[in-house]
């Protein structure tokens, strides 16, 4: 185990370890043994168990709870035909599982906000000291948890017949801590089965780890991070050109990041014979807000849609309710990331791009369909997009008032951050980020890489993996392991 480089927590065991990758040789030559389909669920159940308990086994507890509940909770939802019984059956699944989350991400902020209201009013309220440690994943698999009650609820699905496969779509550790966010319906029906990846999944599942290990170790930590770090250390009256580089140095680094985590995730499901959902399609190379919410974090904004954009009448009430309920779930999507008004921010930004982006299609002011996929659109969309990520990455109003003035311009610039080579290697990375998304918007990775000559492809893969061995030890812990 290693610290979180941003809170100094444990964090479980990591994609970009040795430890890990020990642990997946050892459990996908488990998996290839002839044993009986059960036996192998239950190991990857109990491997997932160990996945998880590597960063604090009480908190295992958690997901039997969670478990247990939906479990028992999606068949009594079944079996009755009163819809005020339906009803009271599914609150307790969201009072447990919400409460849960509540508990862990959201009591400190909360207590620290109530006492903040307090003070306006003239009572001087001193909350508890609460030493709460937040349980990794505990965002992700909540809310996939939930969905299976409200797929239920909702007459999407049945219950499943076999607790073990219910369990192990829980519990599947390539996804249990940070996503992507898989949909029962998908992933439930392949435990059914016996599965054992082909030689041509086994080989594109390496691939894609490989590559996802890249994007982490060795752009967004190797390269990126350090960039970010100097940026955010340095004083608020910070060079323009400096500010400039560290956002762009960030957007880029919360991609690598995270899509390197999701990329690993798919590619180490799929060598075991499983399939998970994209949870990212070149986002930068997305032409307004709405088409950014398309490509990125895909399995989030899809379960924000489908649980709490439509529940709420999405745009069947008019304009003005739709703009509501646009702003509304944007708001909850930034404080799903992070117990901060910084997040709540954040989305909030990301709500207001969405609403003006439709009132503006309203009125026939938006461009026609060949221009919408300009080159100018794109690079415009991703500038914006940069400044909001100035919220997500600040731990305050003031840090990221700051960071925007720098990057404006209106402050007298008295420090530099960083040397000429780091702006170059940002300018590089970035660069060539948002060209291979804008040449690849609209097709899919696999296509691109079966039409390529063998030669290159082998040359790639030979070169990504030089590069993480080179880097061995020197990746952090994912950035969304804190969400």
């Amino acid at each position: 185990m290693v610290l979180s480089p941003h809170r100094g927590e444990c964090v479980p065991m990591l994609f970009n370890s040795l430890t890990f990758a020990v642990f997946f040789a050892a459990l996908l030559g488990l998996h290839n043994l002839p044993l009986p389909w059960r036996v192998k669920k239950i190991n990857l159940l109990l491997a997932s168990y160990l996945f998880y308990a590597a960063w604090s086994p009480p908190f295992v507890i958690l997901l039997w709870i969670s478990t247990a509940v939906d479990w028992k909770v999606a068949a009594w939802i079944s079996a009755s035909h009163d819809p005020g019984r339906r009803k009271l059956i599914l609150a307790l699944s969201l009072v447990a599982n919400l409460g849960f989350l509540g508990y862990f991400k959201y009591g400190t902020f909360l207590m620290d906000n109530f006492a903040l209201a307090a003070r306006v009013v003239g009572i001087d309220y001193v909350p508890p000291k609460w030493d709460i440690v937040l349980p990794v994943g505990i965002s992700f698999y909540t809310f996939q948890s939930i969905a299976y009650s409200l797929d239920v609820y909702l007459g999407r699905a049945q219950p499943t017949r076999r607790f073990l496969d219910f369990a192990l779509f829980v519990t599947f550790f390539p996804h249990l801590v940070a996503g992507p966010i898989v949909r029962p319906t998908l992933l439930i029906p392949q435990f059914e089965q016996p599965r054992r990846a082909s030689r041509e999944q086994l080989i594109w599942g390496l691939a894609l780890m490989t590559l996802g290990l890249f994007e982490k170790v060795v752009l967004a930590d190797g390269f990126l991070a350090p960039v970010v770090d100097a940026v955010q250390k340095a004083p608020r009256n910070l060079d323009s050109l400096d500010a400039w580089t560290g956002a762009v140095a960030f957007s880029g680094q919360i991609f690598f990041d995270f899509a390197g985590y999701s990329t690993t995730a798919i590619g180490a499901a799929l060598a075991l014979g499983f399939a998970l959902n994209d949870n990212f399609n070149f986002p930068y190379a997305a032409v307004g807000f709405s088409d950014f919410w398309r490509r990125w974090h895909i399995s989030l904004s899809t379960w924000l849609r489908d649980y709490l954009y439509v529940p709420l009448g999405g745009n069947r009430h008019g304009e003005l309710r739709t703009y509501i309920n646009l702003m509304i779930t944007m708001l909850l999507g930034g404080l799903w990331h992070g117990a901060s008004w910084t997040f709540v921010a954040w989305g909030g930004l990301h709500g207001a791009y969405l609403a003006i982006e439709r009132w503006l299609r309203s009125c026939r002011v938006a461009t026609s369909a060949s221009s919408r996929t300009s080159t100018l659109g794109m690079l415009g969309t991703f500038l914006v997009v940069t400044v909001t990520w100035v919220f997500f990455r600040a731990h305050t109003f003031a840090d990221a008032a700051g960071m925007l003035r720098s990057m404006a311009g209106v402050t007298v610039a008295t420090h530099k951050a960083l040397y000429w080579n780091d702006i170059v290697a940002v300018g590089v990375i970035a660069g060539v980020m948002l060209a291979t998304h804008w040449r690849l918007r609209s097709t899919r990775l696999e296509s691109v890489v079966s039409a390529a000559p063998t030669w290159t492809v082998v040359f790639a893969w030979t070169f990504m993996a030089f590069a993480l061995v080179a880097e061995q030890g020197a990746g952090d812990a994912f950035i969304y392991f804190e969400f």
